[in-house]
């Protein structure tokens, strides 16, 4: 038997609790309000930006995938035989800008292009054009990006930006990485009121059997919140460092110092191919892809990246790599564009734990870092945002109408 004292200190402290977590409530309520259409936009987009690669080629199988036969798959064409082929059928004014290995056999090469030229209406227009790897034939050649326009994109790169920007180019990327900011507080707010004060955790881990609909569109919210959260945070968190990386930067070197240039880059801007001997020529990609080959043949071939400019070098992407880790095994190299002679090699994973803590950023947040079961992760997660925002409008809905009425009687 408990005394009456214990009991009153018991009352005391539930009640302080209570009145506490009224406080996280209003906080949960007004973030999910304000910024919880937004998170559901992004996390649905997100859900499929998983798997923007695969919807490429499912999208446009007639460019993607390699119409040669299996028997006749005998024969890969060399790097620059595929440029060739695509430097053929550019667009006028277009220069190349990078090429993506196929990843698998029945894969084509897919290669970046961009109008550089003034006097063109279609100047920063980006094309890709795919070509066969057994054939060196071209596929077909599909606008990607328009400089000045969001519309009229494909509907992969379309979704790309709707999750990255809002569609809103810089200004949305920013104001996008702040609502993931407050969307933070709002799951750690979730988790709080979550938790339950009396210890009733069976209860709040699971559905409420022949539940009336209004308790059944409760439990959907606060099990599918806490079930989701922990994906969702370093999703979250991954997608601020996207789109906010130097105040991000700035947060992880008051822990460790961080060296990695910028989020999509690993290569700093000071390494630069040096001055070429008179009448020197850039090296072709062939023989950039034999010396990193040579050097790094760990790892499965990714991107390559050619010069901008005539100072500018070779940037060869390589995935995979087991050596550096099984979750996040990437390699970027960067390749003198007259010499061949190796300038920078970045292993992810390797350098200072600010470093390997930002690295890990975008295996998370593709999912990539734990293969498929990641990457459902992630796409169910994505999912759960628009079913967090639904649910907590008709929570908040009904609580306000049994305000209403509770007045009115």
């Amino acid at each position: 038997m408990f005394s009456s004292t214990t009991i009153a200190r018991t009352d005391t402290r539930l009640a302080k609790l209570k009145a506490r977590r009224k406080l996280w409530l209003d906080v949960h309520l007004y973030i999910g309000l304000i910024a919880g259409a937004v998170l559901a936009v992004v996390g649905l987009t997100g859900s499929f930006a998983v798997f923007f690669v695969e919807l490429q080629e499912v999208l446009n199988p007639e460019l993607a995938i390699v119409s040669t036969p299996v028997e006749d798959r005998k024969k890969l064409h060399s790097l620059n035989e595929i440029v060739a082929a695509a430097e053929s059928v550019k667009p006028q004014g277009s220069r190349f800008f990078k090429v993506y290995y196929p990843r698998k056999p029945d894969i084509a090469y897919k290669l970046l292009y961009f109008v550089r030229d003034d006097k063109q209406a279609k100047n920063g227009d980006g094309y890709y054009i795919f070509v066969d790897p057994y054939t060196a034939k071209v596929n077909g050649v599909q606008l990607y990006y328009l400089k000045d326009s969001y519309w009229g994109r494909p509907i992969v790169g379309f979704i790309m930006q709707l999750h990255w920007c809002l569609l809103q180019g810089r200004t949305g990327a920013d104001i996008n990485g702040i609502l993931a900011a407050i969307s933070v507080v709002s799951v750690l707010t979730g988790l709080i009121l979550w938790w339950p004060l009396t210890g009733k955790f069976k209860q709040a881990l699971t559905f409420k059997r022949n539940a009336s609909a209004v308790r059944f569109n409760f439990d959907l919210h606060k099990t599918l919140g806490f079930y989701s959260a922990i994906v969702l945070l370093p999703v979250l968190f991954s997608g601020i460092y996207f789109n906010l990386p130097e105040q991000v930067n700035v947060l992880v070197n008051l822990f460790s110092p961080v060296s990695r240039p910028t989020a999509f880059n690993s290569i700093p801007m000071e390494i630069r191919s040096k001055p070429p001997q008179a009448g020197q020529q850039a090296l072709s990609l062939s023989t950039v892809e034999a010396i990193v080959q040579q050097h790094y043949p760990a790892g499965r071939l990714w991107m390559l990246l050619g010069p901008k400019n005539p100072t500018d070098v070779y940037k060869v992407m390589k995935r995979d790599v087991t050596e550096l880790s099984r979750f996040i095994g990437y390699r970027d190299i960067a390749v003198d564009q007259y010499s061949g002679e190796i300038g920078k090699v970045y292993d992810k994973n390797i350098g200072s734990s600010g470093d390997r803590f930002l690295d890990w950023q975008w295996p998370l947040h593709s999912g990539y870092a734990f293969g498929w079961t990641g990457r459902m992760l992630v796409f169910f997660s994505g999912l759960v945002c628009p079913i967090l925002y639904v649910t907590g409008v008709i929570r908040w809905l009904q609580k306000r109408r049994a305000k209403r009425a509770k007045v009115g009687l």
